[in-house]
């Protein structure tokens, strides 16, 4: 008996033993592993190499507009190259930087010798002026569509009402002119009011009354389109978005779930009142999010060329109730919107809207946007194509060639100069 029972004892050590070795590995093995399905808060930007190209050329285009915009400010057109860089610094460029900049892009500066005073002057070529005349023109005529996107942006607002300074800080972007608080919101006064905030002494523009006929979003209307076109399920596209990754974004297959579990959450929409709804619960914080991201989605839309700085965005922020950190909310959704740092030294977010553009080029350009896409075409064609003076470039003009004075004339610049013909390098982009 006792044998048996040092036997028993001896036994049942080595299965609990055994079971000691065992039990962990077979947690490790055959434990389920439970796996979330929600968006994660921080996604890792991917770049997508189409808007960052675009953004390479728009840090050319910003700095050529501010050195136009001085040109143009002075009494006949011209201005000392001398004085240029002077004021390098107020223009972005280092010091003895202009120069070489300005003979860069010859299509759209002129320098020439004064014949008098043996300086050398800067001026725009004819293609420049054209160029800037097709911009006004196609500005002027689409003032009636700006109008609407200024009335679906403060309709947008929770109080009707955005200040003064926040839309003029934008207004390159909503196609708004330079006078639109004369040209615009005093011209038509059954649509906008001026008021002043006592408590905050800042100029408002509030909305006289809401129309409901444009209180609908443009998503809303591509679902409409792609529900009769390919008759998808009704349920799988009433709350969906586009989405478009970037190339090389790993979508992993829980990632996929929780994309399609989002698709499908119902959200108030960005022109509807939400001020009495009680937004405490978990599914009115969902579909707060959501509808975030149906706003910034609408206010895209409503801009020329569907892209606008994340800083302008932030000054939205609290009349639209969209969340703190920005750029953190638009990088969970990067098949909706691009950021790019590109063009500013990374200063600059730039947001895109991924499905208005294709290859990064705008899928349905306007009027306005074709105007100043020809900027662009002038900045990016080649020097060697222009007409250039080799002895004024280098700055080696002798003084035995002084009767012989001349500078790049009108006659040096391509004949015609109605052609905006940008060669294989269609780029198009421009800095307000």
């Amino acid at each position: 008996m006792k044998m048996f029972f040092a036997y028993s004892t001896k036994f049942f050590r080595a299965k609990k033993c055994e079971s000691f070795i065992i039990k962990p590995i077979q947690l490790i093995i055959y434990r389920p592993m439970s796996q979330s399905t929600s968006i994660p808060k921080k996604l890792q930007r991917v770049r997508d190499h189409g808007f960052d190209n675009y953004m390479e050329v728009e840090k050319k285009t910003r700095k050529v507009l501010k050195s136009q915009a001085l040109i143009l400010a002075q009494p006949n057109q011209t201005l000392p190259v001398s004085r240029l860089d002077i004021l390098a610094r107020h223009l972005g460029f280092k010091q003895d930087e202009v120069g070489a900049f300005l003979l860069k892009f010859p299509h759209v500066f002129e320098i020439y010798e004064h014949p008098v005073q043996r300086v050398l002057y800067c001026r725009l070529t004819r293609k420049a002026h054209l160029q800037i005349e097709l911009e006004k023109h196609a500005l002027h005529a689409q003032i009636p569509e700006a109008v609407t996107r200024l009335r679906k942006l403060l309709m947008m607002s929770n109080a009707a009402r955005l200040r003064l300074e926040h839309i003029r800080i934008a207004r390159v972007e909503f196609g708004l002119p330079d006078d639109f608080e004369y040209s615009v919101i005093l011209k038509y006064p059954q649509y906008f009011r001026l008021i002043d905030a006592e408590e905050t002494r800042n100029k408002y523009i509030e909305c006289v009354e809401k129309d409901s006929s444009l209180m609908v979003c443009d998503i809303e209307k591509l679902r409409e389109k792609e529900y009769r076109d390919k008759g998808a399920n009704a349920e799988d596209i009433r709350f969906s978005f586009i989405v478009n990754f970037p190339p090389g974004f790993k979508i992993g297959k829980y990632y996929r779930i929780a994309v399609w579990k989002w698709q499908r959450v119902p959200y108030w929409s960005p022109y509807e009142d939400i001020s009495g709804y009680d937004l405490r619960s978990i599914e009115a914080q969902k579909r707060m999010e959501k509808r975030a991201v149906a706003t910034i989605h609408e206010l895209l839309t409503l801009t020329v060329e569907k892209k606008i700085t994340l800083e302008r965005i932030a000054h939205f922020r609290m009349a639209m109730s969209l969340p703190k950190k920005l750029k953190e909310f638009l990088l969970q959704h990067q098949g909706i919107f691009y950021i790019s740092t590109r063009g500013n030294y990374g200063k600059i977010h730039t947001v895109f809207l991924r499905e208005a553009y294709k290859k990064g080029e705008l899928i349905e350009p306007n009027n306005l946007y074709l105007a100043r896409r020809k900027l662009a075409e002038l900045v990016l064609l080649s020097p060697r194509n222009a007409k250039v003076d080799r002895e004024l470039v280098n700055f080696r003009r002798g003084r035995e060639n002084d009767h012989e004075v001349r500078g790049f004339g009108r006659d040096y610049v391509d004949d015609g100069g109605t052609d905006f013909e940008g060669g294989e390098n269609n780029v198009h982009c421009r800095e307000p």
